[in-house]
């Protein structure tokens, strides 16, 4: 068994305090697949133009990331993000945006894809999110999804059919007070609940990330790090990080949610070390146990009540 991840490949253009990337791939669903890959075979929906690298196709593949789900419109040009991040690196102005392929993408699961128990459905349009759940013959285990304000502002509607059917919802705070309409996150959190997700997992940057589930809360930090050097990509790692740990457990428990969300944001603290995708292809198994062992020292304590 094993993962499906849909989601955009595309390009983007990032001009940080640190610097500029010109033209890089990107796009939620690379690098969900450069995350989740570490723990479990993907298999990959999206669209991508004739202008998308080869070798960026060629590489996942050897990843083990089935990309027979993954349409090439070769006279036509993949999705383009430009944007500029502020100083603090939690904002960032977007200077460009082309659809493009995106544009018109209507997913096909191949018969292929049928037999997978987890499903991550990156942020993408909730009708193009809710396609692929309609083609699947058999309900997944889990259902996890990421979705952002702009769809919460065009599709709401849409939006609510898709949370009806998922298990998991990640968004970040203000997404959550958005969508609820409260600003308690504890009060989202249960008026979340209400539109379908039996989990919901609010980002929030460098602060951490809190999981919800009934009355149980989680919170997990992010790792203190002394330079952020690119937070593109980061919440879509975060969230490769923990479906990945997920598939490859096969335990959808709360226990076992909170060491995925662990995961998630170790595996997110390399996303920011370089700009794109590139610190995600360096990184080793070994890298990754050190990295969990520093959250592992970064939470844990001693107390004695007396």
């Amino acid at each position: 068994m094993s993962l499906i991840v849909v989601g955009s490949m595309a390009f983007d253009d990032i001009e940080t305090p640190f610097g500029k990337s010109d033209k890089i791939v990107g796009g939620a669903a690379t690098y969900i697949a450069w995350c989740a890959s570490n723990f479990t075979p993907i298999k990959q929906i999206s669209v991508v133009g004739g202008d998308f690298p080869a070798e960026e196709l060629n590489v996942l593949s050897a990843r083990g990331v089935s990309l027979e789900g993954v349409q090439i419109k070769k006279d036509e040009k993949s999705f383009y993000w430009s944007g500029r991040y502020h100083l603090d690196m939690n904002s960032r102005d977007t200077l460009v945006t082309e659809l493009n392929v995106l544009g018109t993408f209507q997913p096909v699961v191949p018969d292929s894809y049928q037999d997978c128990e987890f499903l991550m459905l990156g942020n993408l349009a909730p009708s193009v999110q809710l396609s692929v759940i309609e083609q699947l013959k058999n309900k997944p285990k889990l259902i996890a999804m990421d979705t952002m304000n702009f769809w919460m502002d065009i599709a709401l509607d849409d939006l609510k059919k898709v949370l009806a059917k998922v298990d998991v919802l990640l968004v970040n705070d203000s997404e959550a007070r958005q969508l609820s309409g409260e600003y308690s996150l504890v009060k989202a959190a249960a008026e979340i609940a209400k539109m379908g997700p039996k989990y919901l997992i609010i980002k929030k940057g460098e602060h951490g990330a809190l999981l919800f589930h009934d009355k149980e809360v989680f919170f997990a930090p992010a790792l203190p790090l002394e330079e952020v050097f690119d937070p593109t990509g980061a919440g879509d790692t975060f969230a490769g990080g923990f479906v990945g740990h997920l598939a490859k457990t096969k335990d959808i428990s709360f226990g076992n949610m909170k060491t995925a969300i662990i995961v998630g944001s170790a595996m997110a603290s390399f996303c920011v070390e370089k700009f794109g995708t590139q610190r995600l292809r360096e990184i080793t198994k070994a890298d990754i146990d050190e990295r969990m062992q520093q959250f592992v020292q970064l939470v844990n304590f001693d107390i004695s009540l007396v």
